[in-house]
């Protein structure tokens, strides 16, 4: 009797944690900014270093064979990946010059990966559809559209 008693505890227990578990929706906006945002990133930071090693400049790349690149290592994202991704690469003289320019959207996107010895500043927007509203307050917009934004800057190795 009283073991069963404990077991129809247990269960009513069971039960009203596991409704819970199903409503919540809290650890969403973290999971979906997980799954995009550190791919994109690792994606730019990886696809990046063909400029600083020359890889690019050298092969005759161009941004459009650039952008082919980070789509592929987001390929899970399928045919979205290049209508919605915008690259910016440009040289600066110095890195406090590039600090400066990277914290804002440039109305037009540069190819300039640069030469040897060149400080090189790459910018990549996503523009993504958000599924979790708590996300979107945080992140910029451009044109109604989120953008998630990965940048990484470098001076470019010695390569012949």
């Amino acid at each position: 009797m009283v073991l069963s008693r404990l077991i129809a505890r247990a269960r009513r227990r069971l039960d009203r944690t596991a409704g819970r578990f199903a409503r919540a929706d809290d650890g969403a906006t973290a999971i979906e900014f997980a799954l995009v945002a550190m791919t994109f990133e690792n994606a730019v930071i990886d696809i990046g270093r063909q400029i600083r090693t020359g890889q690019v400049q050298t092969s005759g790349g161009t941004a459009a064979t650039f952008k082919t690149a980070v789509c592929n290592k987001m390929n899970w994202l399928g045919s979205k990946c290049s209508a919605n991704l915008s690259i910016d690469v440009r040289t600066f003289s110095d890195y406090a010059t590039s600090n400066s320019s990277a914290s804002t959207i440039p109305t037009s996107m540069s190819w300039s990966p640069g030469t040897p010895g060149s400080i090189v500043l790459i910018r990549a927007y996503y523009t993504w559809p958000l599924i979790t509203p708590l996300l979107q307050t945080g992140l910029q917009s451009a044109s109604g559209n989120r953008v998630i934004y990965a940048a990484t800057a470098f001076t470019n190795e010695p390569y012949e």
